[in-house]
């Protein structure tokens, strides 16, 4: 029960963060926001194919395959605030984002172990962190790539 209540609870809080955003800054991020949904989706998928982890605790029919809490969730919101916060300054989004999935990786994933929400199989936690740091670097190029978009149609 206590599993589920957090999963419900890390999908539909970070929604409710954004209403102390700046409407302009969240039109601003949303591409950034749906890159990251897909690109989540997609490492869930290969994931679930090579067995990297399992998820145990689910709230959704699919969610044995996708944790919906995290990749339509915290991530990304968590990824909206990092780009608000940080917008601009290269060097404070790599180390936000370094710190970030690095707490996520070593602390977060063995507190959901404990939990029995999910666990590692074929996959270590350093590895979790490089994939996650690298999509990182890949929303900031999309990110740059949109802002010369929207430029060139001003």
């Amino acid at each position: 029960m206590t599993a589920k209540v957090i999963l419900y609870i890390s999908l539909f809080l970070p929604w409710f963060t954004l209403l102390f955003a700046k409407k302009q800054r969240i039109k601003k991020y949303i591409p950034v926001i749906i890159l990251t949904c897909l690109l989540m989706t997609i490492i869930f998928q290969i994931a679930y194919q090579y067995n990297w982890w399992v998820i145990h605790t689910y709230i959704v029919p699919w969610g044995y395959m996708i944790d919906v809490s995290f990749a339509y969730g915290l991530f990304p919101v968590g990824t909206f605030w990092i780009f608000y916060f940080t917008s601009g300054r290269f060097i404070l989004f790599t180390i936000t984002n370094l710190l970030m999935d690095a707490i996520m990786a070593y602390v977060v994933l063995p507190l959901l172990m404990k939990l029995g929400i999910a666990e590692y199989k074929l996959i270590t936690s350093w590895q979790y962190f490089l994939i996650m740091y690298g999509i990182s670097f890949i929303i900031y190029g999309y990110h740059i790539w949109q802002k010369k978009i929207y430029k060139e149609d001003a």
